[in-house]
This record gives C-alpha cells, sequence and structure tokens, in this order.
C-alpha cells in the first residue's frame, strides 16, 4: 500500500552513522542544560550536586547528553543536523510537496466504510461462528506483527528457530502491512531518525499524518534517503523473510482475503456477502491497532523512562496492541524482547514468545538488567515510575551507565557501544537442549 517501488533498489550498504546533538556552537566546553523536572526534593537535591561536579544528567532517547548544532534556518523551516545532512524536525522541508496517493485514499476509504457496516452486520446478521473466525484470525496477524516484524526482524531482541520464523512469516502476511523486508526497514528509520522527516510516521506531523496520513502519501525523500542507508543484511540472508517478499503478491491476497472469507461459506454456509465485510472489519481493526501504536503512544502517557522523548506508556495502546503500547521504554530499550519493563503487564506478544521459548523455538531472549532500569529512571524519568511510590529511589546512582548518545533500531545497530551489550540479560527458559537455530 506504500510508494516502496520507489526505493527498493539501492539499500544495501553500511549503516548511517547516528545523530549528533551538541549543546553549544562547538564541541568543546559543551553547556549544561537546566530543566525543571517533577522530582522528590531529595533528587532535586541530588541532581544539582552531580551538576555542581560537572556531570552532565539530561539525556534523550538512548543518549547520555543532548548536545545542539546551529539550526540551520530556511523561513521556516528549521533543521538539524543528523549524520552531516540537514534533517527536519519542524516545519517543511525547501523543496518539498507532498503528494497524495489517491489510490491508497480511495482504498482506506472503502474498507473503512465497510468495517462500520460490518458492525451493523455483527449485530444482525453475523453467524457466531464466523466473527470468532475472525477474531482467531486477527489474533494471528496480530501476533505476526508484534512477535514477527517488529520484536524478531526489526530489533532482532530474540532469535527464532526455522520453524517459528515460518509461522510468523504466515501470521504477519495475514496482517496486510506490507512484506517483513519493507516493515522491518521503515521501523529501524523510525527509531534511527525517530520524529524527523526520515522517521515514516513523523508525529510531530499530528496525530491523523503518523496514524494513516503517512500511507496516503508518498514518502518524504528523507525517508527513502535514510531507508537505503539502514542496515538489512541480516533479512536479506533470512530465507524465510526472502521467500515471503519474493511471492508477497501472490501470498498475501490468498492469507489476508481470500482464505479468510471462503472458510465460513464453505464450513458454516455464511453469507458470502457477510463473510466479505467481515473479513474487511478484522484487516482494519488490525491496522488501526497497529497504527495507534504510531500516534496515540507518541502523544499521551507517562515518561517514566525517558520524559525528554515523545513516545509515552500508553496502557489502552498496550491491550489494543498486544504489548507495543509501552512504547517510552521502547524507544529507550528497543533490543528488549518484551518492550516494557515487566513480564506481566498487558502484553501478549510477551505471552507468545515466552510459549515457544519454553521448548527452544524462541531463544536468546534479550532484557535489560533491572540496574539499568533505575539508573535511567533515576536519571531521565518523570517521576511516575511506581519506584517513586516506595522512595526506593533515593539518590541517582553516580556510576552512570554510559549508554549510546546516538539512536539505535534495536540489537546489533552499529552505533551500540559495549554499555550497551553489557546491560542486557540473555534469557533461556528451556533448561535443555535448543532445535537447531538454521
Amino acid at each position: 500500500m506504500s510508494d516502496d517501488d520507489e526505493d527498493e533498489e539501492g539499500r544495501r550498504g553500511n549503516p548511517v552513522p547516528a545523530r549528533s546533538l551538541l549543546l553549544s556552537n562547538s564541541t568543546k566546553g559543551a553547556a549544561r542544560l537546566n530543566v525543571p523536572v517533577r522530582r522528590p526534593n531529595h533528587y532535586q537535591q541530588t541532581l544539582t550536586t552531580m551538576r555542581g561536579s560537572n556531570t552532565t544528567v539530561v539525556t534523550t532517547e538512548t543518549r547520555t547528553r543532548e548536545e545542539f548544532t546551529p539550526s540551520v534556518c530556511n523561513g521556516s523551516d528549521k533543521r538539524r543536523v543528523i549524520n552531516g545532512t540537514g534533517a527536519s524536525i519542524s516545519g517543511k522541508t525547501p523543496g518539498y510537496k507532498p503528494e497524495i496517493v489517491w489510490r491508497n485514499v480511495i482504498i482506506f476509504v472503502y474498507v473503512h466504510v465497510c468495517a462500520v457496516y460490518a458492525v451493523y452486520l455483527g449485530f444482525t446478521k453475523t453467524k457466531g461462528a464466523t466473527l470468532l473466525f475472525g477474531y482467531l484470525v486477527a489474533s494471528c496477524g496480530g501476533f505476526g506483527i508484534t512477535a514477527g516484524a517488529h520484536r524478531l526482524w526489526a530489533h532482532k531482541s530474540y532469535k527464532a528457530t526455522w520453524q517459528l520464523r515460518v509461522i510468523l512469516a504466515i501470521f504477519q502476511t495475514i496482517a496486510f502491512q506490507n512484506h517483513i523486508y519493507e516493515w522491518s526497514r521503515d521501523h529501524r528509520v523510525h527509531h534511527k531518525f525517530s520524529e524527523t522527516d526520515a522517521d515514516p510516521h513523523n508525529a510531530k506531523r499530528g496525530f491523523f499524518f503518523s496514524h494513516v496520513g503517512w500511507l496516503l502519501m508518498k514518502k518524504h525523500p528523507d525517508v527513502i534517503n535514510k531507508g537505503r542507508k539502514v542496515d538489512m543484511s541480516d533479512l536479506e540472508e533470512d530465507p524465510v523473510v526472502v521467500f515471503q517478499r519474493k511471492y508477497y503478491l501472490i501470498l498475501m491476497p490468498l492469507l489476508t482475503f481470500v482464505l479468510p472469507t471462503i472458510v465460513p461459506i464453505y464450513l458454516w454456509n455464511e453469507d458470502p456477502w457477510v463473510s466479505w465485510y467481515t473479513c474487511l472489519l478484522r484487516w482494519v481493526l488490525g491496522l488501526n491497532f497497529t497504527w495507534l501504536v504510531n500516534s496515540a503512544a507518541h502523544m499521551w502517557g507517562n515518561k517514566p523512562y525517558d520524559r525528554n522523548i515523545s513516545p509515552a506508556e500508553n496502557p489502552l495502546v498496550a491491550f489494543l496492541a498486544y504489548g507495543e503500547g509501552w512504547h517510552n521504554y521502547h524507544h529507550v530499550f528497543p533490543y528488549d524482547y518484551k518492550t516494557s519493563e515487566l513480564v506481566f503487564t498487558i502484553n501478549a506478544a510477551t505471552i507468545f514468545i515466552n510459549f515457544f521459548a519454553l521448548f527452544g523455538w524462541a531463544y536468546d531472549l534479550k532484557t535489560i538488567s533491572k540496574e539499568t532500569i533505575m539508573k535511567r529512571v533515576g536519571r531521565t524519568g518523570d517521576g511516575s515510575h511506581k519506584a517513586y511510590e516506595n522512595n526506593n529511589i533515593t539518590q541517582i546512582i553516580n556510576d552512570l551507565h554510559s549508554e549510546s548518545k546516538e539512536n539505535v533500531w534495536g540489537w546489533g545497530d552499529e552505533d551500540m557501544k559495549e554499555e550497551d551489550y553489557k546491560c542486557v540479560e540473555i534469557v533461556d527458559k528451556t533448561g535443555h537442549g535448543k532445535l537447531s537455530k538454521n
């Protein structure tokens, strides 16, 4: 549904160096940034003491300090130097004119109208078996996106045997959100250049754009240019991903629309039109639940891990998107397979992964040490973390973990530092030998 045809070529190459942000006009003697923070008194005192000892404590995402270069202004456009080039963070990029993809507009209007009608049919005509079947198919698609395209392939937060990769590829195809390769590439770009014009669904352009508008127009040139440079070699070497990408235009219609429509017709004699509209409702709901992660979870919620970024903890989105709503944590630690601090939260995808980890199909589950999380909470959180409720954080730990100053898309990004790897714990839930990893 995107204009991927324009930027499929030329993506192989080394990962692009991540952005460097400077607090002063010179890299020498960067100025300290005083930010008012809602914190207990003991936190404010510790913060003052640390500033007095020339320790920088203000961070953004996975950086230990924010440093800014002079803005390059062109009229209303404000641009930050990212990887040696200007990338718009607000306003409009000079020379860029959004171009609507009317084919996508027509398709999305049609399917959403059909989905509304399907809701009416659900109360008046649709058989219970059809509704249950639609829910099961939707659940498969949801796990294909969350546990598959997102946590496995985009972030490499765990590994999977070929058996599980095949299952997840089938599920991801059912969801119809573009093939694994494109989904993962765009998501890596989203994390690497979050909320700049290189972000495919830049939340700074508003709720509608980050929710669905980005799919209704051609990609911003920055998205295309940065997408060509993000390292995708791991997916290019995965035979499951390669196969799905090669035959996607055959597999997707079959698994997304044809089979889910004809199964109710032939197995329990559902009305053909009712079955079709129910199929579209299932797809539309899956799309919107995923889109809420890009829109709502970047706008509303607490920020217990990093107050300086837009992604927030949103329980409603977490419920609808199988655990993807704990977004402040996820953008701070994108290589944690849980995408949240705790296992027992609203997080269906984590339960899914843990289940397959019990018998070795999911393995090398990466998570963040409690100590590292608490250091980050104390240093950059907004004070909403539950640790403050019990007064468990009495000071900021002086031995700060020096995380990457750069945005990283996940495990293996070249901008991850040695300290980042050390703070990660690899979980083995089997207690016995694993199946072949190839």
